[in-house]
């Protein structure tokens, strides 16, 4: 009760940031507890709303509180209740969107951002392209160019694959944080591209799309249906200087200007898919924990038929082998990628750059949270029967992990930058790269006979052997970071 009359009270923001944690999380968790999947994506937004502009989580935290800000994604997860709509609604409002304008904006986007806060506004991340797939950053073609006669830029997608693909909020977003190639004309007027920038703009005016943009409803979803997925193109939409993120960059008297000692770059950009890997290893994790507590309550009770007795499903062999290997599994996880999060932390309160090694270790979190779980709960699904066909079980919100799968970066592409990263670093280093296991080097000068004598095609040629390599670099990341840990 007090609970609930604390939720209802109106908190100061000081009052909010001094909270001890297990009081806020208390509260967090009494305030997203009545959130649930089989809702319309209208609902569900103005649920997002009113979360954003109660403070209880500000856009902040993600530097001044970064473990609060993981905590409020991990309470999130709920696969008795909640698909991955609300949670991927509520990672691209906070993370993607209010993490970009965070990460790259200068102290006007940042006031703006906290006014978003209060009037309880929504924003979506305008990154992902129909032409670049599960390839986010690499490929970006939508363009914003500097017009000097306007002194404005004019943000376009000259063709369908540069229009933003599966954008999350699309449909009711009020701001979007959109990632252009920013061109401005040198002095001979020819265009000269600077690469992938930030702008924050008006996505909508008085709850009308501003004039310009055009968008779309990606179609039904096997989950997550009470979030909004949009396709968005820009028709020359024009934008006011005052739009680019300037942090890092900005246009001056007609010139690209670098404002910083630190060069803007995709991964710049990248920094929050490397916050959004983090909280979508621990969504997976957080789920797969979830679905088999859930299912160790109903096996505990459900009886079964055998000559001499009714023993319980739970008892079964299989399946009380296969409940101890995952919590082992899982535990070990979990500690790995706390290890993970603490290093990623001290990076956001600090405001640096992560080292290569975080990043590394940040990927192969992300794929080893993912791809466990998917196996885990796979399995658990093939030993419970008819319970697993049931709505309620968590097992009908399973493609939350097909999601976890691909967002924030695709397991597949992560996967072939570890044996890229370090069929280079083999090359460089005539075949003994820093820190490498023996089967590792093995298995590059392998690999190394291969592409010599394959020609073009021989990486994709050889893809087993490129993500078996994978396997064994995420191996010594794992030992390297939690040495400790059984997994």
């Amino acid at each position: 009760m007090a609970m609930q009359q604390q939720q209802n009270a109106i908190l100061s923001a000081p009052e909010i940031a001094s909270m001890p944690e297990d009081q806020w999380e208390g509260i967090w968790t009494n305030k997203v507890s009545t959130i649930r999947s089989n809702i319309g994506w209208d609902q569900s937004s103005n649920i997002l709303r009113d979360i954003v502009a109660s403070g209880l989580l500000r856009f902040t935290d993600m530097t001044n509180n970064p473990g609060r800000f993981f905590s409020a994604h991990r309470i999130l997860v709920d696969p008795e209740h909640r698909g991955p709509g609300f949670w991927i609604r509520f990672t691209v409002q906070y993370n993607l969107f209010a993490g970009t304008v965070l990460g790259l904006g200068g102290p006007q986007h940042l006031a703006e951002l906290e006014e978003i806060q209060a009037k309880g506004q929504l924003g979506c991340f305008g990154l992902t392209e129909k032409l670049a797939g599960v390839n986010s950053g690499l490929v970006v073609k939508t363009t914003a160019t500097w017009v000097p006669s306007k002194q404005m830029f004019c943000l376009n997608c000259d063709s369908e694959g540069a229009h933003k693909n599966w954008i999350s909020q699309g449909l009711v977003a009020d701001k979007c944080a959109v990632i252009a190639d920013l061109i401005i004309p040198d002095a001979d007027g020819k265009p000269k591209h600077h690469g992938p920038h930030g702008f924050l703009i008006d996505f909508r005016r008085d709850g009308k799309v501003v004039d310009g943009v055009h968008l779309g409803d990606m179609g039904d979803k096997t989950t997550g249906n009470d979030l909004d997925n949009a396709w968005i193109a820009f028709d020359n939409v024009m934008l006011t200087k005052d739009r680019l993120l300037n942090k890092y960059a900005d246009v001056i008297d007609d010139k690209y200007v670098q404002t910083t000692d630190e060069k803007m770059r995709i991964e710049i950009i990248g920094q929050r898919l490397l916050s959004g890997r983090v909280a979508v290893a621990q969504a997976a994790l957080s789920f797969t924990r979830k679905l088999y507590a859930q299912t160790a309550g109903y096996t505990s009770t459900k009886k079964c038929w055998a000559p001499s007795a009714e023993p319980k499903l739970g008892e079964i062999p299989q399946l009380r082998a296969l409940m101890a290997e995952a919590g082992q599994k899982l535990d070990g996880l979990d500690a790995f990628l706390h290890t993970v999060e603490m290093s990623l932390s001290k990076n956001l309160t600090e405001v640096t750059i992560p080292s290569v090694d975080l990043v590394q270790a940040i990927a192969v979190a992300k794929v080893q949270a993912v791809e466990n779980s998917i196996a885990l709960c796979f399995r658990l699904k093939q030993e419970v029967g008819s319970y697993a066909l049931m709505g309620g079980t968590g097992f009908e919100h399973m493609d939350f992990l097909q999601c976890c799968k691909f967002a924030e970066g695709d397991s597949r592409i992560l996967m072939q930058k570890m044996s890229r990263d370090i069929m280079r670093s083999f090359s460089k280093t005539k075949g003994k790269p820093a820190g490498a296991s023996e089967p590792e080097i093995q298995l590059c000068g392998k690999l190394a006979n291969a592409m010599q004598s394959g020609g073009k095609t021989a990486w994709d040629d050889n893809w087993e052997m490129v993500y078996e390599l994978a396997a064994l670099v995420q191996i010594r990341v794992m030992k390297a970071w939690a040495p400790n840990a059984k997994m």
